[in-house]
């Protein structure tokens, strides 16, 4: 149901406690990287091209003729910062994503992305585990983190192997645990992995706990490299706390004619999704051409995370005005 201006509360939704831990965790995320000689950047928000995942939808406008779409991550004018030249570098903004909106989504959220030159993935899951820690409030009790093979996970939690495992054997996994509709389900193999993933394996999770699930499988790659000892799997980590994904980062892709590829693949899947083709931002593949260096990068929620540090249950209680109220 759509709310009306006249249903709409003036009031905030966030109380003025959590609004105060945001500016406080703002302020703490900033001294971590000044600290690291990270240089802060803005880039912006509008581009005429946009994210071409299937998964993610962005929000588009049309300013003279002229289609523009709100970013649903500074990822790409990110990279051109540093093909340029630019070492380190971080950037907290808002981003935009069209159909998200529930108890852990808003259509508008709050994005913490870095990228660190020469750093290996494992640095880099350090390195989030670290900030993680550092922003933690003393009465927040975060464990050690667990560091997880995605393929470790499915063998340990639901004992098959993710690599290994055929479309008929991932549905008769989900069958067997009486997940809902399991038997009819049409999904590809990514599909089953998912829900899988979502539904019996990121629920165990130990709680309390910084949980990095690590190399998933190459088909999930998105925009990270393949791992070179096993190309079956993509240098890509998720952080999960308590069941809810926090951070997504990769060993970046650095390949300009296999970035190309991936978007093309993914328009593809786009339009047998029967969804719109998104235009390629060809001025990071000429970036790329250019010379991306090897770097590492991570994506970050920080609403979730303020979410999860203050106690809170729903995202709109850490947000001042969400989508109802805006």
């Amino acid at each position: 149901m759509t709310t009306t201006d006249s249903e709409r509360s003036w009031q905030p939704s966030a109380s003025l406690d959590v609004m105060q831990r945001r500016a406080k965790l703002l302020y703490d995320i900033r001294e971590f990287f000044q600290a690291r000689d990270v240089l802060e950047v803005d880039t912006p928000v509008l581009s005429r091209a946009a994210n071409t995942d299937a998964n993610i939808d962005s929000l588009q406008l049309t300013e003279q003729q002229q289609d523009w779409y709100l970013h649903t991550s500074p990822e790409f004018p990110m990279k051109r910062l540093l093909a340029s030249g630019s070492g380190d570098i971080y950037q907290v903004c808002k981003v935009f994503r069209q159909g998200e909106q529930g108890q852990l989504h808003n259509p508008e959220f709050t994005m913490l992305e870095w990228y660190r030159c020469g750093y290996s993935l494992q640095d880099l899951m350090d390195e989030v585990a670290e900030l993680i820690t550092q922003l933690a409030d003393k009465d927040v009790l975060l464990d050690a983190a667990l560091q997880l093979s995605y393929q470790d996970a499915f063998q340990t939690y639901l004992k098959i192997d993710p690599f290994e495992s055929d479309t008929e054997q991932l549905r008769a996994c989900a069958t067997s645990a009486d997940i809902a509709d399991a038997a009819t389900l049409q999904l590809n193999k990514d599909g089953w992995l998912d829900l899988l993933l979502s539904m019996l394996i990121v629920p165990q999770f130990p709680e309390n706990k910084l949980v990095l699930l690590h190399h998933y499988p190459a088909s999930q790659a998105a925009l990270a490299s393949l791992d070179a000892n096993d190309p079956r799997s993509a240098l890509r980590f998720e952080l999960f706390i308590n069941g809810v994904e926090i951070a997504n980062g990769y060993d970046e892709l650095s390949d300009a004619d296999e970035l190309q590829k991936r978007f093309e693949q993914d328009n593809a899947h786009r339009e047998n999704q029967e969804k719109a083709i998104m235009p390629i931002d060809y001025a990071l593949l000429e970036a790329q051409q250019a010379g991306l260096p090897q770097c590492a990068g991570v994506a970050m929620g920080l609403d979730r995370l303020l979410l999860l540090l203050s106690g809170a249950t729903e995202l709109s209680e850490v947000l001042a005005f969400d989508a109802s109220r805006a």
